[in-house]
């Protein structure tokens, strides 16, 4: 992992983005992929759950985009989103790219395209700090969860399926 001065486009966009709020880390480069939630965690040497994924959904009322922004250890239950936000629809790499100015796999939870309804998984406050996708599948930042529901505005919700152990 690697602090780089050159980032690419959509990553240094987000590191634009973050010093102009004023957040004072940088967006760091992993030498692999950080496309899933295991891949950034094994290249950033945390806990799966640490990882701030962010998942992007269709509201079918109004084709308005959705962000779930999820601990990386839980699967998003589409039924507690759908509760909140109306009735979803999948989100294919186009509709990503358009609403959201990203690719799937590097989707900031800032910065989009189209304003996006968003919730914020509550289990990501058990954690000091969590990683967040940094507009490329290689780039992530750090913060912590208090930090990151301020920058998005995010609600603080339930939105984790129930395993059964």
């Amino acid at each position: 992992m690697s602090e780089s001065p050159t980032l690419p486009d959509a990553a240094q966009r987000v590191a634009d983005l973050l010093v102009g709020i004023g957040h004072d880390r940088p967006v760091v480069m992993l030498p692999a992929t950080g496309k899933t939630s295991a891949e950034a965690a094994a290249g950033l040497g945390c806990t799966v759950a640490e990882i701030a994924k962010s998942i992007i959904f269709r509201r079918v009322e109004d084709d308005v985009p959705v962000l779930v922004i999820a601990s990386g250890s839980n699967r998003v239950d589409e039924a507690k989103v759908a509760a909140r936000v109306g009735a979803l629809g999948k989100a294919d790499a186009k509709f990503v790219r358009e609403k959201t100015g990203y690719a799937i796999g590097g989707v900031c939870p800032i910065g989009h395209a189209v304003a996006p309804v968003m919730l914020l998984d509550q289990d990501l406050f058990q954690y000091d700090s969590v990683w967040a996708a940094a507009g490329h599948p290689h780039a992530v930042f750090n913060l912590t969860p208090q930090q990151l529901q301020a920058m998005t505005g995010a609600e603080v919700a339930d939105v984790a399926q129930v395993t059964s152990a």
